[in-house]
């Protein structure tokens, strides 16, 4: 019987002991929690409720600890916020200077540079077959004033050619008349000498 008891009154140990862990285990860590196992394990006096000294600076040390630790979370917290918006800042101004570039880039791309003045390619390509166009009408105009100068110049040469055969030809009659009217005179001049 002495064993019996001894048996029943471990087990009855056990299971107290056991059902007090699960107590324990059941037991809500949050603040709110606390506060609830606090309010509810306090006494009543009247109107008012007696809280234990240990049990409220324990509550105490508590919600300082969880409000050191949120703390320390909303300061590591805020400086990631810092660190990302540093980060989003350098981004954004290196995005910026990526988009002047491309933009740069794209005009230079787009355009040829002339005396010094970046000018857009279709502007450069009128100017330059504008110039082109300019160029072969002049050649043509040139061409067309040679040609007929040439034209001119042949047919003055073939005229003074002409008048220097006319010329020559009349200076050849000239001379003939003028021998023959020598002649002539010198006859006549003979002539008169011999009566």
């Amino acid at each position: 019987m002495r064993k019996t008891t001894i048996f029943l009154s471990f087990l009855l140990l056990a299971v107290l002991h056991l059902s007090a862990q699960e107590t324990v285990q059941q037991t809500d860590n949050t603040l709110e929690g606390q506060f609830t196992d606090v309010i509810d394990e306090s006494n009543d006096y009247q109107e008012y409720k007696v809280i234990k000294k240990y049990k409220i600076n324990e509550l105490r040390k508590n919600i300082l600890d969880t409000v050191s630790s949120l703390e320390s979370k909303i300061e590591s917290r805020q400086q990631e916020i810092d660190s990302q918006k540093n980060e989003i800042n350098s981004l954004t101004e290196e995005l910026q200077t990526t988009q002047e570039d491309l933009s740069l880039s794209r005009e230079k791309e787009n355009g040829i540079e002339i005396l010094g003045v970046l000018t857009e390619k279709s502007t450069y390509n009128a100017i330059m077959w504008t110039i082109i166009l300019i160029l072969v009408l002049g050649i043509g105009f040139l061409a067309y004033k040679f040609k007929n100068s040439h034209k001119v110049t042949k047919a003055a040469q073939l005229k003074l050619a002409e008048t220097e055969i006319e010329f020559e030809t009349h200076r050849q009659k000239t001379l003939e008349r003028e021998q023959k009217i020598r002649r002539k005179l010198q006859d006549e001049i003979n002539k008169n000498r011999k009566a």
